[in-house]
């Protein structure tokens, strides 16, 4: 996907603005979710330098030609040493830097090196860009809109080859096809849980069985041109018992009350809260987990909906809503939609479920 220059230039104009907040000269960013969002590059292992008129892509001869299609607005510099070495020869050759500061994700020998061979103060910053990156433009939801319908059509998909027998690696095996099918990647690792594996709930597939009459736990997403959709979706095979039908029923009213306080400035524990409450108010054990997160280039972006959030939503902010009831030693259930925040509350961006209806599969 390439970027359109003025969506690029409106985000290079926010992190710029908040150098000159932070009376920083430059940026070494060296993320690759942030060096795609603010290049538009899409290959790997290639740093980007920003600075107040410039924005250099630092590169190697893999990559050289295909970062000249895709970042029209970079200087590209083809390195012929190390990265840091690269980064060094660039600075230098930049005038008015005296103050640099990179991601704090860097690793420390290489920030250590750095900050030996320039001549300027270097300074670990967090979330510079993952700050500007919280705001999704038009384009950006779009892209994660199509993301889940294309996760949408693979589970429907898969969902009538569902069989008495299957293993949980194959099945997450056929949905992982479906999506590459559509062009799209697995945006993570595909969970497929059934039974009392679904009562955890980064269970990884194994080779056990469904059974006739069972339970299945899928927690999935597609990437599609660089960007994710993450949802879970529960079902009881042959038919449900009550107190399956019960757990379903309370965490699907616990996502249905979520969304009801997603807004614009809004708190973000607010969300979190009420979920919380609705499971507990059934006396049903309370999830550990976050109620949500963000979502974008990568499948966890902030912010963080949970017990410790202290921040209020943002318009333009896309999240997962996700409460969840696990009991050990016989199911889990967690309901899992992504929704864009608006002002005056918010749009959800994948299928979402019709009722509170258990949906029951009937396999032979």
């Amino acid at each position: 996907m390439h970027i359109k220059n003025q969506i690029l230039k409106n985000r290079l104009c926010r992190v710029r603005q908040t150098l000159a907040e932070k009376n920083f000269n430059a940026a070494i960013v060296a993320n690759a979710s942030n060096v795609r969002y603010l290049s538009g590059f899409q290959g790997d292992d290639s740093w980007l330098i920003v600075t107040g008129k410039n924005l250099f892509l630092i590169t190697d001869s893999r990559y050289t030609l295909q970062a000249k299609k895709q970042c029209p607005l970079c200087k590209i510099i083809e390195r012929k040493t190390s990265m840091p070495d690269a980064i060094c020869q660039t600075l230098k050759k930049i005038k008015n830097i005296k103050i640099v500061c990179i991601e704090s994700k860097v690793e420390i020998r290489i920030f250590d090196s750095l900050k030996k061979k320039l001549p300027v103060h270097l300074k670990s910053v967090g979330n510079l860009v993952e700050a500007v990156r919280q705001v999704k433009d038009s384009a950006e939801i779009a892209t994660m809109s199509k993301a889940g319908k294309i996760a949408k059509k693979a589970l429907d998909n898969i969902l009538p080859k569902i069989y008495s027998g299957i293993k949980e690696i194959e099945l997450a095996a056929m949905l992982d096809y479906e999506m590459k099918k559509s062009d799209a990647s697995p945006a993570f690792e595909t969970i497929v849980a059934f039974g009392s594996n679904s009562a955890m709930p980064h269970h990884r597939p194994t080779d056990r069985k469904l059974k006739k009459n069972d339970m299945i736990l899928i927690d999935f997403g597609a990437k599609f041109k660089g960007y994710c959709c993450d949802i879970t979706r529960c079902f009881a095979v042959g038919k449900a018992d009550k107190l399956y039908e019960k757990v379903y029923k309370t965490v699907f009213a616990a996502q249905r009350s979520a969304f009801k306080t997603v807004k614009a400035n809004k708190p973000l524990i607010d969300t979190d809260n009420t979920a919380r409450g609705i499971i507990k108010s059934a006396k049903l054990p309370v999830y550990g987990h976050g109620t949500g997160h963000g979502l974008g280039l990568e499948v966890h972006e902030s912010p963080t909906i949970s017990v410790l959030s202290k921040d209020n939503f943002k318009q333009g902010n896309v999240i997962t809503i996700e409460p969840a009831v696990y009991l050990p030693g016989k199911f889990g259930i967690r309901i899992e939609d992504d929704v864009v925040v608006t002002k005056t509350g918010c749009k959800i961006l994948t299928s979402t479920l019709k009722n509170d209806c258990v949906p029951i599969l009937k396999i032979s």
